[in-house]
């Protein structure tokens, strides 16, 4: 085990997640399809691979220092770009059953080809706009969790991410800086779309330390009929 692995097997053994021979086979394949398909399309300014592992995966599994994975079942990872944060969590618990839903279709194809080649089982790739998706019956009030990564502002990820939650369950905004005044403002959206704040957990990366947010919110009810509202606005007019 190179120095990298060691670092990156003991850091997440202190947090009670045990990776396997195979899993961090499996986080090494990615990193190397990230690098490969990263110099024909735009995936990730970050290639270094001490880098990758810190502030991608590191980062991503991180969500489940404050969710236990155990009492989730399925997630929607929304926005999900290079596959941050889902697949790294998904790699470290397989039992997850993984909906990412992107609009680009290059990344959506990205992200086939990185679930083919690790060999992960029940993770689907949609192509498509959230505001869309989330009106489909078997996406919308179904996911346990729901997450996004450095997507938008909160008053906007409300409307793109709450609409895929259970009544009951969780959506995660994994932000950078101290989200406080995000959460003021985003405190309209909340109430129109059954949302409820939980909790925000703070913690820095282990060597750059810088910070990151992560931003509780409990789906209280199911979404009201008109949201999310057509593609496009959610971002054009935030409901402020």
């Amino acid at each position: 085990m190179d120095k990298i692995h060691a670092w990156f097997n003991g850091a997440l053994a202190e947090k009670g997640i045990t990776l396997t021979a195979e899993q961090l086979d499996q986080f090494e394949a990615y990193f190397r399809i990230l690098v490969e398909w990263n110099e024909k399309m735009n995936l990730t300014g970050i290639t270094e691979r001490e880098a990758v592992y810190e502030k991608h995966f590191y980062d991503s599994v991180a969500l489940s220092f404050y969710v236990d994975m155990k009492n989730v079942r399925h997630i929607a990872d929304i926005g999900s770009g290079a596959g941050f944060p889902s697949l790294p969590i998904k790699i470290c618990f397989p039992h997850l059953k993984i909906t990412i839903v992107d609009s680009l279709n290059k990344r959506i194809s990205f992200l086939q080809h990185v679930v083919n080649e690790l060999g992960l089982s029940d993770v689907s790739c949609v192509h498509g706009r959230a505001e869309d998706i989330a009106r489909l019956p078997e996406h919308r009030d179904h996911y346990d969790l729901v997450t996004a990564r450095a997507v938008a502002k909160l008053n906007v990820l409300n409307e793109f991410c709450l609409p895929f939650v259970r009544k009951g369950g969780t959506f995660a905004a994994m932000k950078g800086g101290d989200p406080t005044d995000e959460i003021r403002e985003a405190s309209t959206s909340l109430r129109e779309l059954k949302g409820k704040t939980a909790g925000t957990e703070a913690m820095q990366l282990p060597f750059e330390q810088s910070e990151r947010h992560i931003v509780l919110i409990t789906k209280t009810d199911s979404t009201p009929r008109k949201y999310p509202r057509k593609a496009g606005t959610p971002l054009k007019q935030p409901i402020l």
